[in-house]
């Protein structure tokens, strides 16, 4: 990314970047609690409503939790029938252990083989959140040093490495018992890229950056090797490789992409993943003509209920707007939690997602740092 007005490298797939105007929006990296404050306002006063305070957690009941928190990211995969799985990446689970790093590194290629996968492949801690933990691994090495910065007991999620760079969010809504549902958000996600010009350290290109210069903490640590490195001219330079809001990347609403033919194709996803009624996939695709039309697409992950619509950190989104979409989507959280209830499904206690969280928090903090 540079100072002009379009960014001179995008994936392939992605419409070009525009970097006139602001670089953030002004609430774009405030505390996330602060963002939320409104939305447990909300949430009390529902409760009182619906009479329920954990009502949100029958949403998607396929999932435990809804997928709230603390959940594995593989259990809607696991839910998938065959029609879904064609378009989820394929993905295998490993435990880690205590034995040494060198022989569980034989067992996951084995594993890998005998799946059809192989390296490079993505590694990503199968409960967590906001891309924590997220690694490209390219060959044996780099999953040996991912092993050892793991915690013992935790598990990995092996993911096969998209066909595709072009990446976008697409938040998708269904009612119980409705024959469709309705896309309401499109985000295109952007990993970050500086461009070396054979004089400058990354350092520098990242400080010339709009952007990326107001955001150099969250890259230093990550390229510290290459901080003082000249990156050589014409050199695409990657910041992130997990296109999460947090670690980076940068956020344009796409809802002019959303199309019948997208709609159709989650549909049929979904008619294949019985009682998930609720979340963003994170999506891949080759371009976004086939991806408005539903084909050519390749599902990397799908979060639940507590995962956001992503074109709330869109530049241009206003808080106001911002706040409004939150809200209705927690609204939206209760009144599927509502129409699961009318079905006989049972609300949990607060006690398991008090205990969710923690567990989850506590793994967080241990997981690899990310690409």
């Amino acid at each position: 990314m540079t100072s002009t007005k379009e960014s001179p490298y995008v994936p392939e797939g992605m419409p070009p970047l525009d970097l006139s105007g602001r670089a953030t929006s002004f609430f774009e990296f405030w505390p996330m609690w602060l963002m939320y404050i409104p939305v447990v306002l909300q949430w009390l006063l529902l409760s009182l409503r619906y009479r329920s305070l954990t009502l949100p957690l029958i949403a998607s009941p396929a999932v435990p939790l809804s997928g709230m928190v603390g959940v594995e990211k593989s259990a809607v995969f696991d839910a998938a029938g065959k029609e879904a799985r064609r378009w989820i990446l394929p993905w295998v689970i490993y435990e880690v252990s205590a034995d040494d790093a060198a022989s569980q590194v034989q067992q996951i290629i084995s594993q890998l083989d005998a799946t059809g996968l192989g390296l490079p492949i993505v590694g990503k801690p199968n409960i967590g959140c906001r891309g924590a933990g997220v690694k490209l691994l390219n060959d044996e090495e780099e999953l040996r040093d991912y092993l050892q910065a793991f915690p013992v007991g935790g598990s990995i999620q092996f993911q096969k490495l998209s066909q595709w760079d072009a990446e976008a969010g697409v938040f998708y809504v269904r009612y119980p018992q409705s024959e469709s549902g309705e896309v309401t958000s499109l985000t295109l996600k952007y990993t970050p890229y500086v461009v070396g010009d054979g004089t400058s350290t990354l350092a520098q290109l990242i400080e010339s950056d709009p952007r990326a210069g107001q955001l150099q903490h969250l890259y230093e640590d990550r390229h510290r090797a290459d901080w003082r490195r000249v990156i050589p001219e014409g050199e695409p330079y990657r910041l992130v490789f997990s296109a999460s809001h947090c670690r980076g990347a940068v956020f344009r609403d796409g809802k002019d992409y959303i199309e019948p033919g997208l709609v159709s194709a989650l549909d049929r996803i979904f008619d294949d993943i019985p009682g998930y009624h609720y979340g963003r996939l994170d999506i891949k695709f080759g371009d976004l003509d086939r991806l408005s039309a539903g084909e050519a697409f390749e599902i990397i992950e799908i979060n639940g209920a507590s995962s956001e619509s992503i074109n709330i950190w869109d530049r241009n989104a206003s808080l106001g707007q911002a706040i409004k979409t939150l809200l209705q989507q927690y609204s939206t959280l209760f009144k599927l939690g509502a129409a699961n209830r009318r079905l006989g499904h049972r609300t949990p206690g607060l006690l398991a997602l008090l205990k969710a969280w923690q567990y989850e928090s506590k793994l967080v903090k241990q997981y690899p740092q990310n690409d």
